[in-house]
């Protein structure tokens, strides 16, 4: 194979999504050339490929990645050749109005990797020195992959401001879903329950630190949680809304008790609607945040990664080499998944 040319799963228009052999990409003064060891297929990843969220194709999707420092720009600093690093994809322009009130996910002029320009389902990607982060040399190589989609859980958790001894319902068990679980328990939650359809996802929520978990095709979920028979008679304190459809986002506001927080993780689909109550909003004084993206969380998420308190290897569900991505991304989750990576290379 021609040094100069790698492999990357290329993103060429809605629906068409292939592997290709292209040029390695050259790593400007201030860049990184990262070499993936693992990218993670997100959610976010699907909706490219069904026209669901903007990008720019063509374009090589993949913004949950981390890999290995082969090459290094001559402005670069801090960082060798060797160096094990995660990348934030979330390139501000660090001039808008948003960016100077310290708001850089809400960027004007946002240049995502992955989605905008090139990411992690390739071979190599290019990664500007100021979105790195060094891990840990002896850190599992697919951990590294973790440190963007908990960074996104991490604002949520932020927003949320939880405090000891909190009740909090998470709905959605995916990846967002559980590091959701286990980022409340780190803050002090003493009620944390999770709802999702699949019994392997509720089972896992459990050994990760939910108190309780509830199936919401056996029921309704209003009446199992916030009902007067409920987990949690009137509601509780906070809920993370982490599925991203249009069920569980209407479920929300009524599951959280008078005075309560909603937070809005889950990516919907563009253009998809809800319906709720406004008086109910205004009378019962509930506050409903969206928490969009990891603003000055990356690096506490590779910290906590690091340091091991967070559970990731239960949440690998498999792992792919390249030639599979595209399948991957095409298609819905399998029963039970919560975390495909994509490991360029891998048999």
């Amino acid at each position: 194979m021609d040094a100069r040319t790698m492999k990357a799963m290329r993103l060429e228009a809605v629906g068409s999504i292939a592997l290709r052999q292209v040029d390695k990409p050259i790593p400007g003064a201030d860049d990184l050339l990262v070499r993936i060891e693992a990218c993670g297929v997100c959610g976010t990843d699907r909706h490219l490929f069904h026209g669901e969220f903007p990008c720019r194709p063509p374009v090589t999707p993949g913004h949950e990645f981390s890999g290995i420092i082969e090459a290094i720009g001559n402005a670069v600093s801090g960082f060798a050749v060797g160096d094990r690093v995660t990348g934030d994809p979330n390139i501000a322009c660090g001039r808008c109005p948003h960016c100077h009130a310290g708001r850089v996910n809400l960027c004007r002029n946002l240049n995502a990797i992955g989605i905008h320009r090139d990411g992690g389902f390739a071979e190599y990607v290019v990664l500007p020195q100021k979105q790195a982060f060094i891990l840990p040399t002896d850190l599992p190589p697919t951990h590294g992959a973790f440190c963007e989609p908990l960074g996104c859980c991490l604002h949520g958790v932020d927003l949320a401001e939880i405090r000891p001894g909190s009740s909090v319902i998470v709905l959605g068990g995916g990846v967002i879903g559980l590091l959701t679980v286990q980022l409340a328990r780190l803050a002090g939650a003493t009620t944390i329950i999770l709802s999702t359809r699949q019994a392997s996802r509720r089972a896992l929520a459990e050994e990760l630190g939910a108190t309780a978990t509830v199936d919401p095709t056996a029921g309704d979920v209003i009446d199992a949680v916030a009902g007067p028979a409920g987990l949690m008679p009137g509601g509780v304190d906070v809920v993370f809304e982490c599925a991203g459809v249009r069920d569980t986002v209407e479920q929300s506001m009524r599951l959280a008790r008078a005075g309560g927080t909603v937070v809005i993780v889950g990516v919907t689909p563009q253009g998809m609607r809800a319906e709720f109550e406004p008086f109910d909003l205004l009378f019962r004084e509930l506050k409903v945040v969206g928490s969009f993206l990891n603003p000055y969380t990356h690096r506490r998420a590779a910290e906590l990664i690091a340091s091991g308190a967070i559970e990731i290897d239960r949440l690998i569900s498999r792992q792919v080499p390249l030639e599979e991505a595209a399948d991957v991304i095409a298609n819905p989750p399998a029963p039970g998944e919560v975390k495909v990576l994509v490991v360029p290379g891998r048999p």
